[in-house]
């Protein structure tokens, strides 16, 4: 833990703490259906023009249920339409490497990943997609799952805000704005900052490279159809393959993850994701892309004091988003500075930490704080690879998603997700003291605690439930002979089982970052994180919006003296023992099973 790390640990945290305000009062403007902005002379005539060809009546708001209903209809095809173009991609034109079409499965995961904000990639993605896929199925993604999530935040607010309405605002109008005045002109801005960082964007072939040291590679053997032979015993047939040429990626990098960063997206051009030195050329670059994925889920805060006209309530959710995440940076830093003692008895010299998994050029500060913003923030872009971490390390970010990216978390996500434990802690409040408890001004009743309770179930049941199965199934145990996992864990132990548990963490949470050891393009790796990720988008959704529902019929009630207040230091300890209680307990048994147990087995000399 040196000097260099903390000086770019405070221009971090300064820096997003200096753009907070503008883009909080830029997002107040743009989630406002009246709202005038300075791009209004040039996207305006877009926006009625979009408003026209759909037939939306952008003055006409929708009730909770409504708003609802449009989002999931919306989301329901959007997901049809990546999966069609996932499945006839062999035939549809951008294809210059002759990419073939995707399996089924992973389609279906693809398709659901992109839909919910979660990007989990079970491919690689300069070997699996060609541009148009990238392009158009995917990308398309980054902007309208990043809108809704924004969309779904307002709603939240508009709830709280108002009393005695009927309507929460118009799905359609939020989307067509989020995207058109805030997600649109920054990637534009970005994408180009990118590209001057030297992040490729072109529709050229990929290149061919020569290899000066060729080698040999084994793979199964195939018939005329291109399927696998298989010998007496079942397993594939192998067969040495000469490697002597390296394909050079391109395509239309920088616009993808501008998005990806920007819409806390997340999901990679490539497989080595931000590792990789096209999609993440510099170390400015890598800093701005670290920033920006916390960029709108912290203006988000401010909006939310600027509508509820409670500047410091938005300050005191900052605060606790900022202490947890400050908290889990500086353990998983610790950590990985500290790196592995076997590797000190062998003789390694300990003062370069854990470097396992990370690139030289980043180093453990970087890759550790990266680690923990994207675990924060449902986005799921890496740097280095989280398998590689130490057990304390990599605890961290798999903590980070099972608390529900309300750490900033995914654009919108993670404000919707945190109001959830705002709830919570005004009941507990309220239970202490004996009295009704209050949220500015409206009433906390059975109904508003029951939808609550419904979204921290749903995390917990997803993630621990699916992890259950895979652990309990063949797909997913260790072969007694091979101790490797069917479906392909590289690791046995309490390391092959935080695998699991990360990998549907990670889907449940909408994050889509993994622990690199599981290979998970199978048909029931793919089905049941598939699976995971709707129950993580939509199952937690529904409630939320029953919610803000909820709470925007209700009439206010005066402030008296028993009013707990929501704002200062008492709610922000509050809130933050609400956060770790409530949320953090649900795991511990799961995460002593993982990382805890790793830890200690690491120090007595003990690996996998």
């Amino acid at each position: 833990m040196n000097s260099p790390g903390w000086i770019q640990l405070i221009l971090y945290v300064g820096l997003l703490l200096a753009i907070t305000k503008p883009i909080g009062l830029y997002l107040y403007k743009v989630l406002d259906a009246e709202g005038k902005t300075f791009l209004d002379p040039v996207l305006k005539p877009l926006e009625r023009l979009t408003y026209a060809l759909f037939r939306v009546d952008a003055r006409k708001e929708q009730d909770w249920k409504q708003y609802t209903v449009a989002m999931l209809v919306f989301s329901a095809v959007s997901m049809l339409f990546t999966y069609g173009i996932l499945r006839l991609q062999a035939v549809l034109p951008l294809n210059p490497q002759k990419m073939a079409a995707v399996s089924e499965h992973l389609a279906f995961n693809t398709a659901a990943s992109f839909t919910t904000n979660t990007n989990w990639q079970s491919y690689g993605g300069e070997s699996t997609m060609s541009y148009l896929s990238q392009m158009v199925a995917l990308t398309f993604h980054n902007f309208l799952s990043a809108s809704i999530g924004i969309a779904i935040a307002a709603v939240v607010v508009r709830g709280i805000a108002r009393h005695s309405a009927k309507t929460v605002g118009n799905f359609w109008v939020d989307i067509t704005r989020v995207s058109y005045y805030l997600l649109l002109p920054i990637c534009v801005i970005y994408a180009v900052v990118l590209i001057s960082q030297g992040m490729i964007q072109n529709f050229k072939p990929y290149d061919a490279a020569s290899l000066t040291d060729p080698y040999t590679i084994q793979v199964p053997k195939v018939d005329e159809k291109g399927d696998a032979l298989t010998g007496p015993d079942g397993k594939p047939v192998m067969v040495d393959q000469k490697v002597d040429t390296q394909n050079i990626v391109q395509g239309p990098m920088a616009s993808q993850v501008a998005v990806k960063m920007l819409g806390t997206n997340g999901g990679g051009y490539v497989n080595a994701n931000a590792a990789h030195p096209f999609e993440n050329p510099t170390p400015l670059s890598n800093f701005l892309q670290m920033l920006s994925i916390f960029a709108i889920g912290s203006g988000l805060t401010y909006y939310l004091g600027r509508m509820v006209k409670n500047q410091g309530h938005g300050w005191s959710v900052w605060a606790v988003m900022m202490i947890i995440f400050l908290t889990g940076a500086l353990v998983c830093w610790h950590y990985e500075a500290a790196g592995n003692p076997n590797l000190t008895v062998l003789g390694v010299d300990p003062a370069g930490g854990n470097m396992e998994g990370k690139e030289v050029r980043f180093g453990v500060f970087n890759s550790a704080l990266f680690a923990t913003i994207t675990t924060d923030a449902s986005c799921g872009a890496v740097n280095a690879m989280h398998d590689s971490f130490t057990p304390i390390g990599g605890l961290v970010p798999l903590l980070n998603m099972e608390l529900g990216e309300i750490i900033i978390g995914g654009v919108g996500a993670g404000l919707y997700g945190m109001f959830v434990f705002v709830v919570l802690a005004v009941f507990i409040a309220g239970l202490m003291v004996g009295r009704t408890p209050e949220l500015l001004g409206k009433k906390i009743e059975p109904y508003d605690v029951k939808m609550a309770s419904i979204v921290i179930l749903v995390l917990a049941w997803s993630i621990l439930g699916f992890s259950a199965w895979a652990c309990l199934s063949k797909w997913g145990v260790p072969d007694a002979t091979t101790h490797q996992l069917t479906d392909g864990t590289n690791n046995s132990g309490p390391h092959g089982f935080s695998e699991i548990l990360y990998a549907y963490s990670s889907a449940t949470a909408n994050n889509g970052s993994a622990f690199a050891g599981i290979g998970v393009n199978t048909p029931w790796y793919d089905t049941t994180l598939g699976l995971a990720m709707l129950f993580g988008r939509f199952a937690m959704i529904i409630p939320i919006m029953a919610l803000a529902g909820s709470l925007a019929r209700k009439k206010l009630v005066p402030e008296s003296a028993g009013t707990f207040p929501v704002s200062g230091t008492m709610f922000t300890l509050l809130l933050m023992g609400t956060i770790l209680l409530v949320g953090a307990l649900n795991f511990f048994p799961a995460l002593a099973l993982g990382p805890i147990v790793e830890h200690f087995l690491m120090h007595a000399g003990k690996l996998f």
